[in-house]
C-alpha cells in the first residue's frame, strides 16, 4: 500500500511517510493509491466485531505488517483506547422517532478526534521509537482538534506539539481543555483570528520545505492521513449496529449523517462507501456552508466571511478534505485537481466541472442548520428522550427531524414507497459531548450536565502565548518551533 498526492506532483511514500507528512510537497494531501474493496463475506464476518477489533481489521488493510506487524498493530490500538470511558469505547443511543446517536465522544476530551489522535499518538511514537527520532508537530484548531492532539502526545520525549487556537471562537471548556496542560512538548498559542485565518501560517510553514524537512514537520489536522484512517471505522460499525440483516441480497442501506467542519469525516465515509459499505451519506453543516453549496450546486466558493455559530468546531470555510473527496470520485485524476485547487488557491472561487458535480451530488446528501434549527433540535431531543446533545450532534438530528417520518407519510405516499423508505434506518454521527457547549446548553433552555473532570477545569493552572493581529505569526511559531530544536 502507498500512498499518493491528490495533486500528482511527488513520489508515492509508504504509510510511515504518509503519517510524518502535512501536505504533501505539491501542496496536495495524501490518499491511498488503492482502495480496498470489501465482499460481502468479509463484511458478514466483521458484522460482529467491536468497535476497536474494527479499527484493527481496517487499518491492517491500510499499514503493511513490513511496516508494523499485525501483532504490534493491534497493541497499539488497544493501547490507544485504554483511556476511553465507555467500555464499547463508542455507543449507539436508540431514541425515538427512528433517531440512532452513535456516540464518538467517550475519549478524554469528550470529543470525537480523540478515537483518531489516540491512534496516531501511538503509531507515530512506535516509529520513533525505532529511529530515536524528534518531530514538531503543528496543529490548527477550531476547538477540539487541538485538546484532542495535545492528550494524545503529552509527555512524550521525542514530540513537540504547537497548537494554535483561535481566542473566542472557541468555547470556554475547549480552550481550557488546551491551556490547561503543562507541559513542556506543548505550546499553545491564542491566535486574535479565525479558525481559517490561523491556518494562514501554518500553510506558510509546511510551504517552506527547508524548514519543515530541518525541523522533522508535521500535522496532527486532518490533513494527516492516519486520521482519515481510523474514521473510516464509525461507518462500518454504525452500519453493523444499524442495519437490520446482513442476510439479504443486496444488502440493506443505512443512511449516516455526519457533521461536517474540515471534512475528514465525510471523506472517511466516502472511502467505506468506495470500499463497499452499503451506505447512503449525508453531510449537514452549519450557516458556514460551503460544502452544502457544493453538492448542491457545484459552487465551492468563500462566503464573505466566517460566520460564528453555537457549532463552533465547524465554522470553517475551507474545507481542505474536500479536494480528497474530488480526487476520489475524479478517478484520481491528479492532473484535474491541481488545476482546480490552484485555481482555487487564486480566487477562493470555484465551479465544479458538470460531470464531477454530478458524481458529488450523487455519493453526497447535504444539508445545512441556523443557530434556530440546532436549538430546535436540541429542545426537541431533550423534550422527547430526556438526552442532551451537542449543537454540532444536533446538527445531524436537525437533518434527521426535517425528514419526513412514516407517520407524516402514510396520508401522502402509496403503501409500497412507505415500506422502502421506513425499511433504511439512519445513524447520527455525535462529535462532542453536550458537557463541552453549556453556553448552548443554556440558550436553548436546557440545564446543562458537567463530568467533575470539566469542572475542575476552571480552577487550574492555564499557560499559552498571545499571539496579536499586526503580528507575523507564522515568524513568532517559526521562533518558538527554533527555540524548542535547541533544546532537544
Amino acid at each position: 500500500m502507498e500512498y499518493v498526492s491528490t495533486r500528482g506532483g511527488t513520489g508515492a511514500v509508504d504509510f510511515e511517510g504518509a503519517l510524518f507528512s502535512g501536505y504533501a510537497p505539491d501542496g496536495g494531501l495524501f490518499m491511498p493509491q488503492h482502495i480496498p474493496s470489501l465482499d460481502r463475506d468479509t463484511l458478514r464476518r466483521w458484522s460482529s466485531l467491536s468497535y476497536p477489533e474494527l479499527v484493527k481489521e481496517l487499518c491492517s488493510l491500510f499499514i503493511p505488517a513490513k511496516l508494523v506487524p499485525r501483532d504490534a498493530l493491534n497493541e497499539l490500538i488497544d493501547r490507544a483506547f485504554s483511556r476511553f470511558r465507555h467500555k464499547n469505547v463508542v455507543h449507539l443511543s436508540r431514541l425515538k422517532d427512528g433517531l440512532n446517536i452513535l456516540e464518538l465522544w467517550h475519549g478524554v476530551t469528550y470529543a470525537f478526534k480523540d478515537l483518531s489522535l489516540s491512534c496516531t499518538g501511538q503509531f507515530l511514537q512506535y516509529f520513533l521509537e525505532k529511529k530515536q527520532k524528534h518531530v514538531s508537530i503543528l496543529v490548527g484548531t477550531s476547538g477540539d482538534t487541538g485538546s484532542s492532539a495535545i492528550e494524545s502526545v503529552r509527555g512524550q520525549r521525542n514530540m513537540d506539539i504547537f497548537v494554535l487556537l483561535p481566542k473566542g471562537f472557541c468555547t470556554q471548556i475547549q480552550e481550557l481543555q488546551m491551556t490547561t496542560v503543562i507541559e513542556d512538548n506543548v505550546h499553545v498559542f491564542a491566535a486574535h483570528g479565525n479558525s481559517d485565518e490561523i491556518d494562514e501560517p501554518i500553510k506558510e510553514l509546511f510551504a517552506d520545505v527547508d524548514f519543515a524537512g530541518k525541523h522533522h514537520l508535521m500535522s496532527l489536522n486532518s490533513i494527516n492521513w492516519s486520521r482519515i484512517m481510523v474514521q473510516i471505522a464509525h461507518y462500518f460499525y454504525a452500519y453493523f449496529q444499524c442495519a437490520p440483516s446482513l442476510g439479504t441480497t443486496p444488502l440493506p442501506v443505512v443512511e449516516i449523517v455526519v457533521p461536517t467542519g474540515g471534512g475528514g469525516n465525510i471523506t472517511a465515509g466516502c472511502i467505506a462507501q468506495k470500499m463497499g459499505l452499503p451506505i447512503r451519506l449525508i453531510t449537514v453543516v452549519n450557516s458556514n456552508d460551503i460544502i452544502h453549496r457544493t453538492v448542491q450546486h457545484g459552487d465551492f466558493s468563500l462566503a464573505e466571511s466566517v460566520k460564528a455559530t453555537l457549532a463552533s468546531a465547524m465554522d470553517i470555510q475551507e474545507p481542505y478534505n474536500v479536494e480528497r473527496i474530488l480526487w476520489l470520485l475524479s478517478g484520481s485524476d491528479s492532473h484535474l485537481i491541481k488545476t482546480l485547487m490552484e485555481q482555487f488557491n487564486i480566487s477562493k472561487r470555484l465551479r465544479l466541472p458538470e460531470d464531477l458535480h454530478r458524481k458529488l451530488s450523487k455519493t453526497l446528501g447535504s444539508c445545512s442548520a441556523s443557530d434556530q434549527d440546532i436549538v430546535g433540535a436540541m429542545r426537541r431531543c431533550w423534550e422527547e428522550n430526556q438526552y442532551l446533545l451537542c449543537p454540532h450532534s444536533a446538527v445531524a438530528a436537525h437533518y434527521h427531524y426535517s425528514q419526513p417520518h412514516s407517520s407524516q407519510l402514510a396520508y401522502t405516499i402509496c403503501f409500497l414507497c412507505l415500506s422502502f423508505l421506513s425499511s433504511i434506518p439512519r445513524c447520527c454521527l455525535a462529535p462532542a459531548s453536550a458537557a463541552k457547549f453549556q453556553d448552548a446548553l443554556l440558550r436553548a433552555g436546557l440545564v446543562p450536565q458537567i463530568p467533575p473532570e470539566i469542572t475542575a477545569l476552571t480552577t487550574m493552572e492555564t499557560r499559552s502565548t498571545p499571539l496579536e493581529r499586526g503580528q507575523d505569526w507564522a515568524q513568532v511559531l517559526r521562533g518558538r518551533i527554533e527555540a524548542v530544536a535547541q533544546q532537544w
